[in-house]
């Protein structure tokens, strides 16, 4: 797989876990599962199946002396920069654009900084399926097998079946539909034919610049003249001049929608997006009583908790509470009910409306 290349999507504010993800440290920056980083960690689990040169990084320019930091075996050239925020389809043709213009055969699959996978190998065997199956000129997705009816998660839906590539079945896809209500997402498990958008997708790099010509003419037209400039002096002029005339878009609606060719394997590696805080809580080791300790406080002091996480450098002394979830960070603390961790994103709202920059 001499022109397969992973390009991981580094940007993201991952507002719901705020008040120790921030604007300068959001979550991929942060050990929040294991030792390492989550970028730090996405990056590793790569290996052996990509070098370190095969690897791209697309993110905002400000996060790039942190990445480069955490991943200083992959070449500086290969972390490509954003001006400003466009959302996930721009940042994505970039890095396509990017890569293609280095290696015209490239095959890519598209990746995040910010999920945790569990079992590494059968992801990277999962991403070698990919490989095979975009060489057909499919757009393929990675289906999470789910395992309740979320309302949180977009759904593909799998239709009849096509081959099967190192164990794993793959399917013609029929489509996304956006994350549901619950009754929708009860109707769509029960069916047996819905896995989760993952957010991962393999490609060619002429069959992804096909749909977005085909969906979104002005983006490309913009990247086309950013392309001709990568790796010339005029690069960075060029990027800026025609960055700003690309509108904000994520490319489920820009182009995974409606995009042909679409194709479907569903995996079960033990992936979670970490979205939330009681997603978090899902996939850390629990005590006996199910009470969870992140940090480096050396001690923490429990008298008759249950199900409850708390994510502090300091000392935290929890006495008869049940389903809480505690972050304390040096200026702000967080308790919430494990079954409202979705609404801290409402939190980051106010704090806008109230000006309140330092805690953002």
């Amino acid at each position: 797989m001499e022109h397969y290349y992973a390009l991981i999507m580094a940007g993201g504010g991952g507002t719901r876990l705020w008040p120790l993800s921030r604007g300068n440290m959001p979550k991929q920056f942060l050990p929040l599962v294991e030792d390492d980083s989550m970028f730090r960690v996405s990056v590793t689990r790569l290996a052996p199946l990509f070098p370190p040169d095969h690897i791209y990084v697309v993110a905002g320019a400000r996060y790039a002396e942190s990445l480069r930091a955490d991943a200083p075996e992959i070449p500086e050239g290969n972390f490509v920069l954003e001006p400003s925020a466009r959302d996930s389809a721009p940042a994505a043709a970039l890095g396509v654009a990017v890569i293609a213009k280095r290696d015209p055969e490239a095959t890519i699959v598209i990746l995040t900084a910010d999920h945790h996978i569990a079992d590494k190998p059968g992801f990277r065997n999962a991403l070698a399926s990919a490989y095979e199956l975009a060489q057909t000129g499919a757009i393929v997705t990675l289906g999470i097998k789910p395992d309740h009816p979320s309302t949180g998660f977009g759904y593909i839906r799998r239709g009849d079946f096509l081959t099967q590539i190192k164990g794993l079945d793959c399917y013609r896809s029929l489509g996304f539909s956006e994350k549901p209500d619950a009754p929708r997402a009860a109707e769509f498990i029960a069916s047996g034919e819905y896995s989760w958008n993952s957010g991962m997708f393999a490609w060619k790099a002429d069959t992804a610049f096909r749909e977005y010509e085909r969906q979104q003419p002005a983006m490309m037209a913009s990247i086309r003249q950013i392309q001709k400039a990568v790796d010339t002096p005029d690069y960075p002029q060029v990027l800026a001049e025609h960055w700003e005339k690309i509108d904000k878009i994520s490319i489920d609606y820009a182009v995974m929608e409606k995009a042909e060719q679409m194709a479907v394997i569903p995996v079960d590696f033990g992936w979670s997006d970490v979205g939330s805080w009681s997603a978090l809580f899902d996939v850390l080791d629990q005590d006996e009583h199910g009470n969870i300790t992140k940090g480096s406080a050396p001690h923490r002091i429990d008298i008759t908790s249950h199900n409850t996480l708390v994510f502090s450098d300091k000392m935290v002394v929890t006495i008869g509470v049940d389903d809480l979830i505690i972050v304390q960070t040096d200026d702000a603390v967080l308790v919430c009910h494990k079954d409202r961790s979705q609404d801290v994103k409402t939190v980051v709202e106010q704090l806008k409306k109230q000006h309140k920059s330092e805690y953002l």
